[in-house]
């Protein structure tokens, strides 16, 4: 198994903690950093300028929001991505939220599955070169009756295929990441209910494209606070809010996949109460609702022994790539629990 960092979003004000976070990484050998957007800071100008300042790391998209671009204009900035860092980028993609994609953006978030299945074809077929024609639901290129004409990628790519992954959580969305993905990122994995919340839903795309799980890259994101066991109660509080939001806030009532993936874990009862008091405006209350199993499961807490016995688990249930949020109020300590991981992997038996 191995380590990625997953540095989130930029802009507030700890960029320059962020860089030396993934250029520490770098140094360590984790395997790929990642970087977020939402409605903030863009991913791709992120990871140009963690790119132009580290070695070896692979930078990736965790997630460029569909309806943010057109597919070819993804094709282009991944290929240029791509050339830029010497062939060291991973294209991660995922359809965001309704509350975004229609308030933001002011796209329809209507058929996210068949959505993102054309949108992952067009990007592949832009990417091979080929002039780029094609006939769906949701994209016609070039558009008929009208003067465009069949276009080609001019940028050279550093490689012919440039790792593709699609950010997922539900049953269906997640078997069709396995169909047409060469890896998953998944968040809120719980090592003991991820072959039933996600692996078999994944193995079940690969068989439907004639094809196993070997090669498959699933890589979830785990917050790390790294500490005395005796205080992991302590450590799990400071994640309280984090989940809350996730799980209560991240969405409509209607529509929060948080919501669902923590009901699909045992917490029905809990992520109904987390969810009505977030959304009624008391974030205190949705945080103090938060189980304390919720989040222990759910992050990598304690000494380093600890941590080390978690991710035995998580490579035991299928975890190739282990993506790490380090926590922290300073950048020595967020450099101190990057080292911890390294530590804890060699501990486990997993470098």
């Amino acid at each position: 198994m191995q380590l990625g960092i997953n540095l989130g979003y930029w802009g507030a004000g700890m960029d320059a903690d962020n860089l030396a976070v993934a250029q520490e990484a770098d140094r360590l050998g984790y395997a790929v950093c990642w970087a977020a957007e939402a409605y903030g800071s863009d991913a791709a100008t992120v990871l140009s300028w963690v790119a132009a300042q580290t070695e070896r790391i692979d930078v990736g998209s965790a997630i460029f929001q569909i309806p943010a671009r057109q597919p070819a204009m993804t094709a282009m900035t991944a290929a240029t991505l791509d050339s830029l860092s010497g062939g060291r980028f991973r294209l991660g993609l995922g359809v965001s939220g309704p509350q975004v994609s229609e308030g933001w953006y002011g796209v329809k978030f209507d058929k996210p599955l068949a959505r993102t299945r054309e949108y992952v074809e067009i990007v592949r077929k832009a990417m091979t070169r080929e002039r780029l024609t094609y006939e769906g639901q949701h994209w016609t290129l070039p558009l008929p009756g009208g003067p465009g004409k069949p276009i080609k990628l001019t940028v050279h790519p550093q490689r012919e295929h440039i790792p593709l992954y699609i950010a997922a959580i539900g049953p269906k969305n997640l078997e069709q990441t396995g169909e047409i993905a060469d890896g998953a990122l998944v968040i809120f994995p719980s090592a003991d209910h991820l072959e039933d919340t996600t692996v078999k839903h994944l193995r079940a795309g690969r068989e439907k494209a004639g094809k196993s799980l070997d090669g498959f890259d699933i890589c979830p994101t785990l917050p790390l606070a790294v500490g005395d066991d005796k205080d992991v109660a302590t450590l799990a509080d400071t994640f309280r809010p984090y989940t809350a939001l996730y799980v209560g806030g991240m969405g409509s009532p209607k529509q929060n996949f948080y919501n669902q993936l923590a009901q699909r874990m045992g917490y029905e009862k809990e992520a109904a109460e987390i969810q009505t008091k977030y959304l009624s405006g008391d974030k205190q209350g949705a945080a103090a609702a938060v189980p304390h199993d919720l989040i222990d499961q759910t992050t990598l807490l304690g000494s380093v022994d600890r941590i080390a016995d978690r991710m035995k688990a998580y490579a035991a249930a299928g975890v190739t790539t282990l993506s790490l949020a380090p926590a922290g109020f300073t950048l020595d300590e967020r450099l101190a629990s990057l080292r911890a991981g390294t530590e804890a992997l060699e501990r486990a038996g997993l470098a």
